[in-house]
């Protein structure tokens, strides 16, 4: 059989009338199941090319790039509170949902998340998560394939609904082992933020705080913060990857030096050559002067100055962390989600840190756990090869 036939026996929607009988067929079910393809190597906002719908008894394929379509059934279907949307590691599609409809699916469902709950570890991939619960194997080849060229290959197209077919075998299965140990309550808080449009808004005054840069007072600090915000508004404008502005150690030089002049800009040598002549130095120059005129009350000190950790500190956050391993195995559930570096050595600082890890069934599970450790109540010890906490 011809390529072509084979790619008829997958449902391929290109019609907005198409797309509109699909919805409809669907409004009646308990959860469905979502899936996209994208490309974002050339963009800054992910470009939509592919979705991937899958119900109870009928999957399809939605193709956005199709001049005969207007996604706007799918989206009403998005937004439809009665029907749940099953996503895996759902965060880029979700972000892709917003910036073409300006609204978060509701209500919201990740199996990444809730594999972690059961203990399938940190950002668990989803072909690992179908081979243990679903036993069938998913053909990867495709995946990395330049998914807005047409006609989509036959190995492609399965390659895709695969994806929404097994994901709803997944999520029962998920769903079981929750109920069964009781810890739907652990979910919660996690979908609460995966729903929040809010966490979705990349501001660009924090854009700074992804960029290593060895800052050493407030004076190149405000240059850090304006300047990267500067390139980040520069790419969300133009829809370009930050790096076509400048590259992350250009913008670290630039705030290290502190050019505030044509001629200093140019001594720069990882500034691209031409670069100080240019409306990017234009706009450089101007966002360092921006910084420096801004009150230094209002500038955050440096990372990883002014909260140093004494040495008593940092030794207890080594046996917090020995001890979130210790947790996050006896309990089966992915130490990420439940504390991170950055709330272990809080809690190493302070007893009333305010992290999740002190709050709700973290609490329960580690927090309280951490403070007996740090105040000497319990205590970490190899028994007959295992590493355990034992109370005091």
């Amino acid at each position: 059989m011809s390529d072509r036939g084979l790619q008829k026996e997958i449902p391929l929607i290109t019609t907005t009338e198409e797309l509109a009988a699909f919805c409809d067929s669907l409004v009646e079910e308990r959860f469905i199941t979502v899936d996209t393809e994208f490309l974002r190597e050339t963009t800054y906002y992910p470009k939509l090319c592919l979705i991937q719908v899958a119900g109870s008894s009928n999957a399809a394929l939605i193709d956005p790039l199709s001049r005969e379509i207007d996604l706007k059934p799918f989206f009403t279907l998005m937004a439809d509170s009665r029907v749940l949307k099953v996503f895996h590691a759902a965060r880029q599609d979700v972000e892709i949902m917003i910036n073409l409809a300006d609204a978060v699916p509701t209500p919201i469902f990740d199996t990444q998340i809730a594999a972690m709950v059961c203990g399938f570890g940190d950002q668990v991939g989803y072909e690992a998560i179908v081979r243990k619960l679903v036993g069938a194997q998913i053909d990867k080849s495709a995946q990395f394939t330049d998914w807005s060229r047409r006609p989509l290959t036959h190995k492609q197209m399965a390659y895709a609904l695969s994806d929404v077919t097994h994901l709803r075998t997944v999520y029962e299965k998920l769903m079981d082992q929750i109920a069964k140990e009781s810890r739907s309550d652990w979910l919660e808080g996690e979908l609460e933020d995966l729903a929040n449009p809010n966490s979705y808004r990349v501001d660009p005054e924090q854009s700074w705080r992804r960029i290593k840069a060895r800052i050493q007072n407030k004076k190149q600090q405000a240059a850090l913060i304006a300047v990267a915000a500067w390139r980040e508004r520069q790419a969300q404008e133009k829809n370009v990857p930050r790096g076509r502005i400048l590259k992350d150690d250009a913008v670290a030089e630039i705030a290290i030096q502190v050019p505030q002049t044509r001629e200093a800009l140019q001594q720069l040598r990882l500034l691209p050559k031409g670069s100080a002549d240019s409306v990017i130095g234009k706009g450089i120059l101007e966002a360092v002067a921006q910084g420096l005129a801004r009150d230094p009350s209002h500038i955050p000190s440096p990372k990883g100055r002014g909260d140093e950790m004494s040495s008593a500190q940092e030794a207890a956050a080594e046996i917090l962390k020995l001890a979130l391993k210790v947790v996050s195995e006896r309990d089966g559930i992915a130490p990420k989600l439940i504390a991170s570096s950055a709330d272990i050595d809080a809690i190493a600082v302070d007893d009333n840190a305010n992290v999740p890890a002190l709050q709700g069934w973290r609490r329960e599970v580690f927090g309280e756990v951490a403070l007996d450790l740090k105040h000497g109540r319990a205590a970490i010890t190899l028994e007959k090869g295992r590493v355990q906490i034992v109370k005091r």
